[in-house]
């Protein structure tokens, strides 16, 4: 064992290109110290085989194994492990270590294809788990927390569209509508899949239906207003948004659809107004992080003003 740590020690670092001398400096050591752990006359110690490793882009098991090849640094050999694992805190760690050689401008072609593949496999594997939870809440039904379930089909909806799923996504709304004709949010869902199609008219043509049946129905009304954005009717949208705050939204949903719809018009002076009531709103509540992203888009609409 001890022949086979001492071997690696001078193979991985010959695969760094370093010398002896650049080794004992970076670790703070003599020279001689180096060369009697590659000859065998002493060892590093606990503490010491770790920075080792790091430095010759390793684990510590792996000066103990017969036929290993060290990677190019230790960012690559983090990589590698993710590529294995899918564990997401192997990711934060591999990607945290290439933003080290980023700001030290060492990234090579082979650095930047670890790290897309990194965002590669971890899209892959954000689909598949999200994929996974929706359709395990679809599984269980609506149960005691009906709008925690209508937000995973909307979200899941979302999903199938962008991996180019839309189609799918379509066909399964009216299906779950012609089942539940009687549930406002099976209308919705399938509003909001015409939407994400870019169906507008077919999806203006069936909120007008539902709106009819339901007409107390907020959820119905801001993407009635949505439609109307998208279809240019304006007053229509802003009447539906009005509407849709006089019933009572959830988070200040008809103020944000209210800022889009006047940045639209270009007026940016009432889109930062909304903004900004939002900010507050949102402050009262306790909702600070929100409050903050709803504060920056305020003065993202004052600097464009002044430039």
């Amino acid at each position: 064992m001890t022949h086979i740590l001492c071997e690696n020690l001078k193979k991985y670092r010959l695969a760094q290109n370093l010398t002896q001398e650049q080794v004992a400096e970076k670790l703070g050591v003599n020279p001689q110290t180096v060369s009697r752990w590659e000859c065998g006359t002493t060892l590093p110690d606990v503490l010491t085989l770790p920075v080792l490793a790091r430095l010759y882009a390793v684990t510590v098991d792996d000066f103990y194994k017969k036929n290993t090849v060290a990677y190019a640094h230790y960012a690559q050999r983090l990589a590698a492990v993710y590529e294995k694992t899918r564990d997401p805190a192997d990711f934060l760690q591999a990607l945290n270590e290439f933003k080290k050689r980023m700001q030290t401008h060492e990234l090579t072609v082979a650095d930047q294809w670890e790290i897309a593949m990194l965002y590669y496999f971890c899209l892959k594997d954000c689909k598949e788990k999200a994929m996974y939870w929706f359709d395990k809440i679809l599984a269980e039904g609506v149960r005691d927390d009906p709008h925690s379930f209508y937000r995973a089909c909307s979200c899941r909806m979302s999903l199938l569209f962008a991996i180019g799923q839309g189609d799918r996504a379509v066909a399964q709304q009216r299906e779950y509508l012609e089942q539940n004709k009687k549930d406002p949010r099976a209308w919705d869902l399938l509003i909001e899949a015409y939407i994400d199609a870019e169906q507008y008219e077919e999806a203006y043509a069936l909120f007008l239906q539902a709106h009819e049946q339901f007409p107390e129905d907020w959820i119905l009304c801001i993407h009635g207003g949505d439609i109307c954005l998208k279809l240019k009717k304006y007053d229509e949208a802003m009447h539906l948004y009005d509407r849709a705050g006089e019933i009572g939204t959830f988070f200040c949903d008809e103020k944000y659809c209210k800022a889009s719809l006047f940045e639209e018009r270009g007026d940016h002076e009432n889109a930062r107004r909304m903004y900004l009531e939002i900010a507050h709103t949102l402050r009262q509540r306790g909702f600070d992080v929100e409050a903050d992203m709803a504060k920056a888009e305020a003065d993202r609409l004052a600097a464009m003003h002044e430039n």
